[in-house]
């Protein structure tokens, strides 16, 4: 070797020290069996153990006992390589490969699966505990340094939200609501949970849980891995979840295909061709939203026939599946489409063929749980959160009121003592106004129109009536009255052709100018007049009056209730009449 070779300058090699930890998603998995007795061959998909090219191996290293699964998918050339090819002139033959990677391990308490690449995919979805990753956030999440929270709202709005905080702020900043949201995902730093990665760290470690797995830095040898297990079981152990995240466990999402929603869905085709019909009710899909106020007809294409409605209710999706054999009806709903029209000849088409079923809610109990359908999906609700959802109700319904409701007596036939009928009665009486029927059109609202209210109360209340005999109407009523609130407090427009209106119908009626201290006031008469009570309710309906009541509160806007009679008035002649006696 020449001496210039001797004296060549040489590259340096830096030593990498091996990571300690790794971030996985880590999957908690239901067996019928303790752990140390099940196959865990059964928790994978049998094509992937079948499968060419995929290999399953038993793991027994140094104390860690479970299942090793590996393989790679080649489907062939990428689906844009052709056109790619085409635009640029240059032959394209690039190929997707796809890894999965699934380690199953065993603890005396559970059994775990760790996945990497797409190893989630190797998984039965039946198998999966669908409670484990929020289960697990709530009670070790540092309520101060929460960086992101996706959520869905079970109403009929249909919403889900997703909000981000890069530096983590506390869980009540991202506006989560206590009644009817569920929450899907919930990510941040953790705290007093000595895992493998926070031992001689400043740094805290950072989860992210949903409602399958929860992603988090797991240890990256045998020891320190079975460490980390045991320090996660020792946190879902704990009773309850730290008092922050407490309303968060009351409501979770069933896991597809598993029994518990193969039971349910049976109880649903069976309700669909039976009697209990106060059990299920309509709600808005998320998809429909947006424009489902604008909607005049709907094309419901059920059973095998097409037909037009100007309104949608549950009997026309019962009538049209009930005489089908059982374990075929739901199924039927889940096959029908629905679309929305703006004009009542369906020629204005607004939204694309949505599944029928998702237009429908239910409600199942057994013993002290209750589960909800909702947009095709089963949700568990704890007994404790609706006892907090029945009190908020109780409360709402027993707040004074200054409005007097008419009694609303039963005509002889359906047009006979309408609601046309009925608010010309509210306004029939001493300072109250008709505005039935009686537009705001604004640019704001697209050139549409829009019913402020039926009739202004004596104070300016502005008073919204409905006859409900299910729980979309009851939506329909408290979606109206909040955005005739929202519209006046926010669109000057709208606030300038109201008074308009109202100097017109009723020339110094004492309406708040300004629209900073407004009254709503629900006018509810239930089926058969029904008394308005907790229980009479339907729960998506308490849902829904909750999150209305949360938004119109949040914009300065009081909210009182009146259960109309069928045979006396109500409201303000109820408090009066309870108060003569102290007067005696």
């Amino acid at each position: 070797m020449s001496a210039e070779n001797h004296n060549a300058p040489v590259a340096a090699v830096k030593a990498t020290t091996p990571s300690t930890t790794r971030k996985t998603s880590l999957y908690r998995l239901r067996a019928a069996d303790p752990p140390g007795h099940t196959d865990l061959r059964l928790f994978v998909l049998p094509r992937y153990l079948d499968r060419e090219g995929f290999q399953a191996r038993k793991v027994d290293h140094e104390g860690l006992s479970g299942l090793l699964v590996t393989g790679t998918i080649a489907p062939g050339p990428a689906d844009w390589c052709d056109p790619l090819s085409a635009l640029s002139g240059h032959p394209v033959a690039e190929e997707n490969q796809t890894t999965l990677a699934l380690l199953l391990v065993r603890t005396e308490q559970a059994i775990y699966g760790l996945t990497y690449g797409m190893g989630h995919l190797m998984i039965d979805p039946a198998r999966i505990d669908p409670g484990f990753g929020i289960e697990l956030a709530i009670r070790c999440l540092d309520a101060d340094r929460i960086t992101k929270v996706r959520r869905q709202v079970m109403d009929a709005r249909g919403r889900t939200d997703e909000n981000s905080a890069t530096g983590g702020e506390n869980i009540r900043g991202f506006g989560i609501e206590q009644f009817g949201e569920i929450v899907s995902q919930i990510a941040g730093q953790i705290a007093n949970v000595p895992l493998t990665f926070t031992k001689d760290r400043t740094r805290p470690a950072h989860i992210t849980g949903n409602d399958r797995s929860v992603k988090l830095p797991l240890g990256s040898t045998p020891a320190s891995l079975l460490h980390d297990l045991q320090r996660i079981e020792e946190v879902c152990a704990l009773p309850s979840p730290l008092p922050e995240f407490e309303f968060i466990a009351q409501v979770r999402p069933l896991l597809p295909k598993s029994e518990q929603v193969q039971r349910l869905d049976e109880r649903l085709d069976a309700m669909l061709g039976g009697d209990e019909r106060a059990l299920l009710a309509l709600a808005v899909p998320s998809v429909c939203r947006d424009r489902y106020d604008f909607a005049e007809s709907f094309k419901v294409a059920l059973g095998g026939r097409s037909r037009y409605h100007t309104e949608l209710e549950i009997d026309q999706f019962v009538e049209a599946v009930r005489h089908r054999q059982p374990g075929s009806r739901l199924q039927a709903l889940r096959d029908g489409r629905i679309q929305m029209f703006a004009d009542t000849e369906g020629h204005e088409l607004i939204s694309s063929k949505v599944p029928a079923d998702h237009w429908l809610t239910a409600e199942v109990s057994e013993g002290s749980f209750h589960y909800f359908y909702w947009q095709r999906r089963w949700y568990e609700i704890g007994a404790e959160y609706l006892v907090v959802i029945e009190q908020r109700i109780a409360e709402l319904l027993a707040r004074p009121t200054k409005v007097t409701m008419p009694p609303w007596p039963k005509g002889s036939n359906p047009k006979e003592n309408d609601e046309d009928w009925y608010n010309k009665q509210v306004a029939a009486r001493d300072g109250y106004v008709l505005l039935d029927k009686n537009t705001v059109h604004t640019a704001r609202l697209r050139g549409g129109g829009l019913e402020i209210c039926d009739a202004l109360g004596p104070a300016g209340q502005f008073i919204c009536v409905k006859k409900a005999e299910a729980t979309a109407e009851l939506n329909h009523l408290f979606a109206q009255g909040r955005v005739a609130m929202e519209t006046l407090r926010f669109d000057t427009e709208a606030q300038e052709k109201f008074l308009a209106k109202v100097d017109e119908l009723a020339p110094g009626h004492p309406l708040d100018r300004t629209f900073r201290s407004l009254t709503l006031v629900y006018g509810i008469l239930l089926k058969d007049g029904v008394p308005l009570t907790p229980d009479s309710l339907f729960a998506f309906a308490k849902v829904s009056l909750l999150h209305a009541v949360t938004a119109l509160e949040g914009m300065g806007v009081r909210v009182e209730i009146v259960s109309i009679s069928r045979t006396s008035a109500t409201g303000m002649v109820t408090v009066l009449q309870e108060k003569a006696p102290d007067r005696a």
